[in-house]
C-alpha cells in the first residue's frame, strides 16, 4: 500500500512562483522561502481585487470525530482540488500544524493520499517559522514580567495573581504546574506558573484574529497579564516589550503559501486548537484567498460544535466575514463510533451501528441552521466501507432535506470528489440571507455560555464552580462582559465528558473556570478537565518518525 510520501514522490510541484502568478500575486508581494514555499505580504489586501464579482467563503466542518479525525483538512483539500478540475478559481485557506500532535496522537496535518499540500514534511515541521516566532514573542512577555516582578518595577505585579503563561509548541504534561524562580535571591522571585500549548496561547489567536501590525500592537498592549497588589489590573503595555514583540512576528503576520498535489494554491497560516482556542486559520489568509480567488475553501478544528461554532461568533463577528457554504464532513467510522462500537471495531461492516449513530449527524446539521446556513454533506469514503452503509446516510440526508455527496478524494484526488464540488456550486445558486450569531455579544456572560451549551450542545444546563462565579465577578466589575466566549471543552462529545457519544440528552455542562484573553478580545470559558497542555499518548507518533539518509522524513502522517 502506498504512503503519504510514496504518493508525494510520483508529483513534480510546480515552482512556487508559478503558483502565485496564477493567483496574481505580485513579484514584490511574494516573499520566497525556497522553491516550495512562499509567504504573500499582508500589504496585497489594499490592492484592488483583480477578479470580477464576489468570491464565495466555504466552511468545511465534521461531525463529532473520532480520536484520528474525520479527514476535515483532507475533504479541504480534495474539494479545493475538485473544483480546480471543475474550472473554477480556486484559493484554500488552512490551519498549520502543531508539532505537539504531529509527535502525539494525531499525526501530521496536511492531508493524505491524493488529497495533501506539499511539501508536507516542513509545513509539518517548523513550516516557515510561524510557530517558533509565536512561541518568541510570548515567552519574551513572560520573561518581561519576571523581570519586572524581580526588579520591583511599577505596576508592582502581585506573584500570586500573575495571569501570563510560557508556552511551548509540543505536548509536555510535566510542564502544566511548576514553580519557579527557585535557588535563591539572585534567581527571580519565587511563584507558581506553567506552560500552555503554542496552539492554545493567546498570542497565536491575536495573530490570527489581528487584521495588521497595528491591530496586532493593540491586541498586544491591552492583553490582561495580572493584577496589581491593590487589584488593579496589569495589562501588556505596561511591560514595554509590545514592540519587540512585534519584531519577533513580523514575518509570522504574512500568510504562507503552498500547493496541493494537483497544483492548487493554498494559504496555510496560524494553528490555534479549536478545543481550547477558536480553532480558525487567521483572518487575513482567508481574506487574502478571498482577495485572490473566486472560491476560499476554509475549515475549523475537530466537530461543528467547537471550531464551527467560534469560525462563526469570534472569527466572523470580529472580521465581519458571511460565508457562503458550509460543508459538513462525516465518515462511517464516526457514525459507529456514536452507534456503540469501540474504537477498534470502526472498519468492520455494521449498518446497525451507521444507524444508530445518525443522531450525531442529525444534530449538527441542526446546529448549521443555527446560524443561518444549510449544509452539505460530504461522506469522506474509507476503503472499507460499503454501499449500503453509504444509503444509510444517503437517506437520512434526504429526510433532513440537505444535500449529500459521497467524497473519494484520499484514494482519487479531486477526481474523487467533483460530486461534492458540484453540489457545492448547485447550493451557491440558492437564496440565503446572511449567517445569524448565537448570541449578542451584549448578553450576560452566563446567558452565551448558556445559550451554546443548550442550542449547540443540547445541554440542560450550565454548572459553574465557585472557582467559575468568582470568575464572573470579576470580569464583570473589569469590564470584558462585552467580548464574545470561546468555550473550551472535550472534543469527542457533543458535551463536556468525553465518554458520551452520539447525541447526549439531559446533561449539565460544567464551567470550572474563565480567563479573560482581552488581547485576542475573548473570554475563554473552560469546561470539564479540559487541559490548555496535552500530553503525549502511551504510544506517541514520535516513535515511528525517522530521517532517511536522502533527506526524507517519514512517519509523519
Amino acid at each position: 500500500m502506498k504512503t503519504d510520501v510514496d504518493i508525494a514522490a510520483e508529483v513534480s510541484p510546480r515552482h512556487i512562483s508559478d503558483i502565485a502568478n496564477d493567483l496574481g500575486v505580485p513579484p514584490e508581494d511574494l516573499i520566497s522561502y525556497g522553491n516550495s514555499m512562499a509567504k504573500v505580504h499582508h500589504r496585497i489586501l489594499e490592492k484592488p481585487r483583480q477578479r470580477a464579482g464576489k468570491s464565495k467563503l466555504v466552511l468545511v466542518s465534521a461531525i463529532t470525530p473520532t480520536p484520528a479525525g474525520e479527514g476535515k483538512t483532507t475533504t479541504t483539500i480534495g474539494l479545493g482540488q475538485a473544483l480546480g478540475r471543475l474550472g473554477e478559481s480556486v484559493c484554500l485557506a488552512l490551519r498549520e500544524p502543531s508539532l505537539g500532535p504531529c509527535m502525539g496522537m494525531k499525526g501530521g496535518a496536511t492531508g493524505g493520499g491524493y488529497s495533501q499540500v506539499l511539501p508536507a514534511d516542513r509545513i509539518n515541521l517548523h513550516f516557515t517559522g510561524d510557530f517558533h516566532a509565536i512561541t518568541s514573542a510570548n515567552n519574551l512577555l513572560s520573561a518581561a514580567l519576571d523581570n519586572h516582578l524581580y526588579f520591583g518595577k511599577k505596576p508592582r505585579l502581585d506573584p500570586r495573581r500573575v495571569l501570563w503563561r510560557r508556552v511551548l509548541d509540543m505536548n509536555d504534561r510535566s510542564l502544566r504546574h511548576l514553580v519557579m524562580g527557585l535557588g535563591g535571591r539572585t534567581q527571580g522571585m519565587p511563584r507558581e506558573g506553567g506552560f500552555d500549548i503554542t496552539a492554545a496561547s493567546e498570542v497565536m489567536a491575536m495573530l490570527c484574529l489581528a487584521e495588521n501590525f497595528e491591530d496586532l500592537r493593540e491586541r498586544i498592549n491591552r492583553t490582561l497579564v495580572g493584577f496589581s497588589y491593590e487589584g488593579e489590573p496589569v495589562l501588556a503595555e505596561s511591560l514595554e516589550v509590545t514592540g519587540a514583540m512585534l519584531a519577533l512576528l513580523r514575518d509570522a503576520l504574512h500568510p504562507n503559501l503552498v500547493q496541493t498535489l494537483e497544483g492548487v494554491p493554498a494559504l496555510i497560516h496560524g494553528g490555534p486548537f479549536a478545543n481550547i482556542a477558536h480553532g480558525c486559520n487567521s483572518v487575513l489568509a482567508t481574506r487574502t484567498a478571498m482577495h485572490l480567488a473566486d472560491w476560499a475553501v476554509t475549515e475549523a478544528g475537530f466537530g461543528f460544535d467547537l471550531g464551527a461554532e467560534k469560525f462563526f461568533d469570534i472569527k466572523c463577528r470580529t472580521a465581519g466575514l458571511d460565508p457562503d457554504l458550509v460543508v459538513l464532513v462525516s465518515t462511517l467510522r464516526a457514525l459507529k463510533m456514536h452507534g456503540g462500537k469501540d474504537v477498534s471495531q470502526l472498519d468492520a461492516p455494521d449498518t446497525e451501528a451507521v444507524s444508530s449513530g445518525l443522531p450525531n449527524l442529525e444534530k449538527h446539521v441542526e446546529n448549521v441552521r443555527h446560524f443561518g446556513m444549510e449544509p452539505v454533506v460530504a461522506l469522506n469514503r474509507f476503503a472499507g466501507d460499503q454501499e449500503e452503509e453509504i444509503e444509510v446516510v444517503r437517506a437520512c440526508c434526504e429526510n433532513l432535506g440537505v444535500r449529500f455527496a459521497v467524497s473519494d478524494h484520499y484514494a482519487r484526488g479531486g477526481e474523487g470528489a467533483e460530486d461534492l464540488a458540484k453540489a457545492l456550486i448547485e447550493a451557491a445558486a440558492d437564496d440565503r440571507s446572511p449567517w445569524a450569531p448565537l448570541y449578542d455579544l451584549a448578553d450576560s456572560v452566563p446567558d452565551k455560555i448558556l445559550k451554546v451549551a443548550q442550542k449547540v450542545y443540547g445541554a440542560r444546563d450550565v454548572e459553574y464552580t465557585k472557582k467559575a462565579e468568582k470568575d464572573l465577578m470579576e470580569i464583570k466589575n473589569l469590564g470584558y462582559e462585552g467580548l464574545p466566549i470561546c468555550i473550551a471543552k472535550a472534543p469527542s462529545s457533543l458535551s463536556d465528558d468525553p465518554s458520551l457519544r452520539g447525541r447526549p440528552h439531559d446533561f449539565e455542562v460544567t464551567v470550572r473556570e474563565i480567563q479573560v484573553c482581552a488581547g485576542a478580545g475573548f473570554l475563554v470559558v473552560l469546561t470539564g478537565l479540559i487541559l490548555r497542555m496535552p500530553g503525549l499518548p502511551r504510544e506517541p507518533m514520535a516513535t515511528g518518525i525517522d530521517l532517511l539518509e536522502d533527506g526524507t522524513v517519514i512517519g509523519l502522517s
